[in-house]
């Protein structure tokens, strides 16, 4: 699985804003036009798909996942991350 590298928008205090798709094929994250779509491959049932998407997000940040922190639509497929 390749991620793209997101570490650029890695800055402390940074708000990332992200289309979640869950149930999809495969994990991936496409960024493209400045928006950035979270593809993963679990249910969104009790905070699964979050915790699936902070790990790939993390990843492609090149981040550890304590430092993101999900300031808006836990429950949304549109989501805000903000960069602790």
């Amino acid at each position: 699985m390749s991620l793209p590298d997101l570490s650029h928008l890695a800055q402390e205090g940074a708000e990332i804003a992200v289309r979640v798709t869950p149930k999809a094929a495969r994990d991936r994250i496409v960024a493209e036009g400045g928006a950035i779509r979270v593809y993963v491959t679990t249910v969104p049932e009790d905070g699964k798909a979050n915790k699936a998407v902070v790990k790939l997000l993390s990843k492609a940040l090149g981040l550890p996942k304590t430092r993101l922190d999900l300031i808006r639509g836990a429950t949304a497929r549109d989501k805000v991350f903000r960069i602790l």
